[in-house]
Parts: structure tokens; sequence; C-alpha cells
């Protein structure tokens, strides 16, 4: 067991050279790219709050989530041990679970599920088992985990095509495009490292974190938006970006209407 928390321990090694900066954090810029996770969620927390009131409070735990990710993949980054290996990966697959729990459509639950609380029932056994099985090949668990990914933008896709607001159509594509460009940085960064090496930057996966939580807060928002569409269409939700909505720069977040109209855009 001591072995699972010693440095080097995980079979994982990144690409940034390791050591180069301090002799107690392993990889450096992996390890301070991880904290922009903690910069990020409470904005979003804060961004959310007036839709996850009238949905569900339970919605916050996705980015509540997404803090413990930071926090585990700093201390991966910091000490490349098992021990962190599998915490920052099983906090990503827990994140995932709660999003599918608490956002999944009604409409695509499979037919023997009826109701959420039965799918959500669902989703954590199948994460309770994926957890356990995650400890088989723990160098697979990455790979397993953007499989997950691809889900998800396939349902979100199945969402977006009969969507005509074109505000909900703009972060879409922006969604996917940062989406792209973080698993680019991370295949590149695994599979290219001595390509990096050479040109002395490597520092893909520490951009990849960066990426990556923008890509999670603007997708959320949209299937935030979308949910609320479908879950609670009598507050005429839209999209509006903080701090500068004139410029849609920024943040995303979800403006809901008290109005008593019904219609839906998406």
């Amino acid at each position: 067991m001591a072995d699972a928390f010693a440095y080097q321990s995980s079979e994982i090694d990144w690409c940034e050279e390791n050591y180069r900066y301090s002799e107690h954090v392993v990889e450096y810029f992996n390890t301070v790219s991880s904290f922009y996770f903690f910069i990020v969620a409470p904005i979003m927390l804060y961004l959310l709050h007036p839709y996850a009131k009238q949905r569900s409070l339970a919605i916050h735990l996705v980015w509540i989530m997404m803090i413990f990710v930071g926090l585990f993949s700093a201390y991966f980054h910091m000490t490349l041990s098992f021990v962190g290996q599998m915490l920052d990966e099983l906090s990503i697959l827990w994140v995932l679970a709660v999003g599918y729990a608490v956002w999944f459509p009604r409409k695509l639950f499979p037919s023997f599920i009826k109701d959420r609380s039965t799918f959500s029932r669902l989703v954590l056994l199948i994460t309770v088992v994926t957890s356990v099985s995650s400890f088989v090949k723990p160098t697979a668990n990455a790979y397993a985990l953007n499989c997950f990914g691809l889900h998800l933008l396939y349902t979100l896709a199945l969402e977006m095509r009969c969507c005509t607001d074109q505000k909900a159509l703009r972060l879409a594509k922006l969604s996917v495009a940062l989406w792209v460009l973080a698993i680019s940085c991370w295949i590149s960064d695994r599979l290219c490292c001595s390509f990096w090496q050479q040109l002395n930057f490597c520092y893909l996966h520490g951009i990849w974190h960066i990426l990556i939580v923008m890509a999670v807060a603007y997708g959320t928002t949209l299937i935030a938006y979308l949910d609320a569409n479908n879950e609670i269409p009598y507050s005429l939700p839209g999209l509006k970006y903080w701090p500068f909505d004139e410029w849609s720069v920024g943040f995303p977040r979800i403006v809901l209407s008290s109005s008593p109209k019904t219609q839906k855009r998406c």
C-alpha cells in the first residue's frame, strides 16, 4: 500500500520533463495548470445557480465534483503516484456519472426505465462497477473516459438536431471546437512526445487541462439550457455571457424568465 503512494509509482508519465522546477513536484506545469479548475468551478456554480434553483440543486454536484477533479489532478501530476492516478481518473468518472444522472434526456432512457430516479440508480450501479473495474488495467482508464466523452457528443448531437436557436447553435460549435482542441493536445502529448521534446515544448497536457475546463463550462451550460427547455419550459430559458454579453465573450450562463408562456425553442 505504501508503494501506491510513492512518487512515480504510476505507470503513466506525461511528456513534461520531470522535476524541472522543483524537487518536490514531478510535473510542474501540469500541476499548476490543474488549479484552473479551482478558478472556473466557483464561477460556474454561481452562474448556474438560478437554473439549479428551479430545476434541481443536484445540478451543483457536477461543478463541486470538478473541484475535486482539479485537486486530484494536481496531486497526481505533483507525485505521479498510483493513488494519484486513480483518484484523478475516478473523480472524472464520477463527474460524468453525475452529469448522466441529472441531464440525460428522458426521451433517450432505455424502454424499461420510466423515471429519472430509476435511471440515476442504474447510473450509480454502472459507475460503482466501472470504478472497481478500473483497477484491472489502469493504463486503459483514460482512453475509456474519452469514449464516454464521445458518447456525450453523440447525445448532444441528437438533442441539437431540432434546435433553431442561433445562440445555442453557436455555443454548441464552440463547445465541440474546445473539446476537439483539448483532446488533440491530450493525444499529441501521449503519442508525439518525442516530437515536442525536440521543439522543447512539452506542455500540451497542461494546455489540455485549461481547454477541457472551458469545454466543460461551455458544454454543461448548453446541456443545461437544452434540459431547461425540456424540463422547465415555463421558465423560458435564454443564453447570455458573463461578463461581456454584448460581445458574447466569457462564460455562458442561463437566464430564466418568470413568464407563464411555455413555447420551447430547442
